[in-house]
């Protein structure tokens, strides 16, 4: 089964913008997780992969990072132009694409709730640590997999593709992304010369029920350059 369109945010590009930008879960509990996860960035070099209309850059700038980003909705790249002006480097690129930019270009890659697009992880991650510097990290949040799996097709276990229906201020928006077991993005990571250094589940409002999952990655030193491991993904 094919991923979803990475164009498919173009016809609500600016609703979701507007509503789920600020007050929500994305904007409250995960954004802010994402930035203390990161540590210290004054003077990184950062690529935000997938970047939406630009909030992160935004704040990451604010922090003293040096960002370029892409995202794979022209709508959305737009919309981080009008955000954030001509000075950040943005393009229109698909995330399950090989990336633009040279090997070790920089000294951080952040992927916001967008690699759960993607069925696919380890090509993805292999050009995250291709373009990531010896010290450098990769830092992913995405559903966490028990999120979704009450109600959704198939078992924990698989990788399945669910087609959802957000409501937008009362607007249907149809949605397509893919759930996966943790052991599946564990493996990806080490396929692709990675290896996690800190994970974070994070529940809204107390809840005491995962929502989001942050994963930070690092190199895997022994690994080397190569990637490693069976190409089978599940």
């Amino acid at each position: 089964m094919a991923d979803p369109d990475p164009s498919q945010y173009n016809d609500f590009a600016q609703l979701y913008r507007d509503v789920v930008e600020v007050g929500t879960p994305c904007a409250e509990v995960e954004r802010p997780a994402v930035l203390k996860m990161l540590g210290p960035i004054d003077g990184a070099e950062i690529l935000d992969a997938a970047c939406g209309s630009g909030p992160l850059i935004a704040a990451l700038s604010r922090s003293g990072a040096r960002v370029c980003g892409f995202d794979g909705s022209p709508a959305m790249v737009e919309l981080a132009r009008e955000r954030l002006g001509n000075e950040p480097d943005l393009r229109v690129h698909d995330l399950s694409s090989p990336l633009p930019y040279g090997d070790r270009s920089f000294d951080a890659v952040v992927c916001s709730l967008a690699i759960h697009y993607v069925r696919h992880w380890t090509p993805v991650l292999r050009e995250f640590r291709r373009v990531i510097r010896a010290e450098g990290r990769v830092l992913l949040s995405t559903h966490h997999p028990f999120r979704v799996i009450d109600g959704a097709a198939g078992l924990y276990l698989e990788t399945t593709r669910i087609d959802d229906v957000w409501d937008l201020n009362g607007t249907p928006v149809p949605i397509s992304y893919w759930r996966r077991p943790f052991q599946s993005m564990a493996s990806a990571a080490q396929r692709a010369g990675l290896m996690i250094r800190r994970l974070s589940e994070l529940d809204i409002g107390g809840s005491g029920q995962p929502h989001f999952l942050l994963l930070l990655l690092h190199p895997d030193v022994e690994a080397g350059d190569a990637a490693t491991g069976s190409e089978v993904e599940t």
